[in-house]
């Protein structure tokens, strides 16, 4: 195999790990994915919410169905998955459903504005300033999306979006509250 063979491959091969590793990517893996976290009790986030509002506390929501939401302002899939967790969030709040939007950038400026202009979100979003909660959590890619049950502990995990994944997402969350 001669040089720029190699070379082409080796660039080939960076682009569909950046294009997986944002969850864009035809076929990566969504929905119903196998975790680590699946079946443990979901690790303890206790972060001062982006824009105000004081701090969240995973633990605080036990009774609660969570879905606890990786993503970052640079993911293009985060951006279409964030109306469609608002919906979700708005249909069955008064049902006992939390979500928590737990952002993977660098920098904090840009975190509260992408809420407001990527689906006018009313669920809280932290900062994983020291990627300590993502050292937790694993998750494999932006979004990543983990749903605890009442009792906090992991039963689904979604990697990437896609259209129609908040369909599923919605099912195990009515399965759960």
């Amino acid at each position: 195999m001669n040089t720029v063979s190699i070379l082409s491959r080796l660039a080939f091969s960076g682009i569909v790990a950046s294009a997986v590793a944002c969850g864009s990517a035809g076929g990566a893996a969504t929905g119903g994915t196998q975790h680590e976290l699946i079946g443990a009790a979901a690790p303890e986030i206790s972060q001062p919410a982006a824009g105000g509002g004081g701090t969240v506390k995973l633990s605080s929501l036990k009774g609660k169905v969570v879905v606890v939401d990786f993503w970052a302002t640079w993911c293009g899939p985060c951006k279409e998955s964030f109306p469609k967790l608002q919906e979700l969030y708005t249909k069955y709040k008064a049902s006992g459903l939390e979500i928590v939007g737990v952002s993977q950038d660098e920098e904090n400026s840009g975190i509260a504005e992408f809420g407001k202009s990527h689906g006018d979100v009313k669920f809280p979003l932290v900062w994983d300033d020291k990627k300590g909660i993502a050292g937790q959590w694993k998750p494999p890619s932006m979004p990543t999306s983990f749903v605890l049950d009442k009792n906090g502990i992991v039963r689904f995990a979604h990697v990437g979006y896609h259209d129609g994944d908040e369909a599923e997402i919605e099912k195990e969350v009515k399965s759960l509250l």
